[in-house]
């Protein structure tokens, strides 16, 4: 018998190659050039309110307090004559600097800061760490309870205790007389306190809110490995829950000096009474009394400068010292 007629097999042809203009585009990937363009348009969109603001609320009001520190009103004709503007090139940086009052106003403020500081954010910690603790009840409440001071603005929070350091007004007094306790409020020494407390009040509330929040970012499980490792609840609290939020606790002393060294509101309202603290007593009301009393609106742009350089430079060290402190 025959065989079978087969059909020869031959190997296909080798395939060719699509030149690259033919070839199909390739998908473009979500993290491509087109994508990231977008993004960086989408950032800018965002951030153009923010630097729309921040240009006409601080540099050109900057921008414009330098040109006027730069010249001086004199008047001619025995005040009737009307005045002049005249430029002055630095002169009003060297009266600034060599005006008493002004440099007197920034011990004030250091004086103040000294005492303000440590009880604020001392006050604030401790107090983030009792609502923190595991034996603490009723957290919420006392969160609200500690920042309602906050929410009373700054001047309204200032006539209040205006009105509880008026003896034969405020109850304190009274209860500090009957105790035979005699504390002058509005006294020379006594003055600054009476500043310190107002702020202090006002703040301490704010400022805990803030390390609370910090403190509920530290792991549960770094808590519970103290606790097996037998440390106590305050030794757990001061070696391990504060050395983990030293970046904030570095932020809100950076904001805190900031606003320490522009104080105003305080002071002035308790000036009112306390007449030995003067109109000059921070560098701030040092500006408004030179604007706003002495006319002299040139030295008032000078200072406002000056401040808002030695802001800057406290700002620079209290960054560098908490930068170390961070990495002690």
């Amino acid at each position: 018998m025959a065989a079978p007629l087969t059909r020869p097999v031959t190997a296909p042809p080798p395939r060719r190659a699509a030149p690259p203009s033919e070839r199909p585009a390739a998908p473009k990937s979500p993290g491509g050039p087109g994508a990231r363009r977008g993004q960086r348009r989408a950032v800018a969109l965002f951030m153009v309110p923010f630097f729309a603001l921040f240009t006409a609320v601080t540099v050109l009001p900057m921008c414009y307090a330098a040109w006027m520190s730069l010249f001086r009103e004199e008047s001619s004709g025995l005040g009737f004559g009307g005045t002049e503007r005249v430029f002055a090139g630095f002169g009003n940086f060297t009266k600034a600097l060599g005006n008493e009052a002004f440099l007197r106003s920034f011990g004030h403020i250091a004086f103040y800061c000294v005492l303000y500081i440590p009880a604020m954010v001392g006050g604030a910690l401790i107090l983030a760490l009792l609502v923190d603790s595991a034996m603490a009840r009723a957290r919420r409440f006392f969160q609200i309870a500690y920042f309602l001071p906050h929410a009373v603005p700054g001047l309204i929070a200032s006539l209040i205790w205006l009105y509880l350091y008026t003896p034969g007004l405020s109850p304190v007094t009274d209860a500090l007389d009957a105790l035979g306790a005699n504390w002058n409020f509005f006294g020379q020494d006594e003055a600054i306190y009476s500043v310190v407390n107002i702020s202090a009040w006002q703040w301490t509330g704010y400022n805990m809110i803030i390390f609370y929040a910090g403190l509920q970012a530290v792991p549960r499980e770094v808590l519970e490995a103290a606790t097996v490792d037998g440390s106590g609840a305050l030794r757990t609290a001061l070696q391990v829950k504060v050395p983990m939020i030293r970046p904030t606790v570095v932020l809100t002393l950076l904001f805190t000096c900031v606003g320490a060294i522009q104080l105003f509101d305080a002071p002035k309202l308790v000036q009112l009474r306390a007449n030995t603290m003067g109109e000059d007593w921070s560098p701030t009301m040092f500006i408004y009394t030179a604007a706003f009393k002495g006319h002299d609106y040139g030295l008032a742009a000078a200072s406002s400068l000056i401040l808002a350089l030695v802001a800057g430079l406290l700002s620079f060290v209290v960054t560098k010292l908490g930068n170390r402190w961070k990495a002690s």
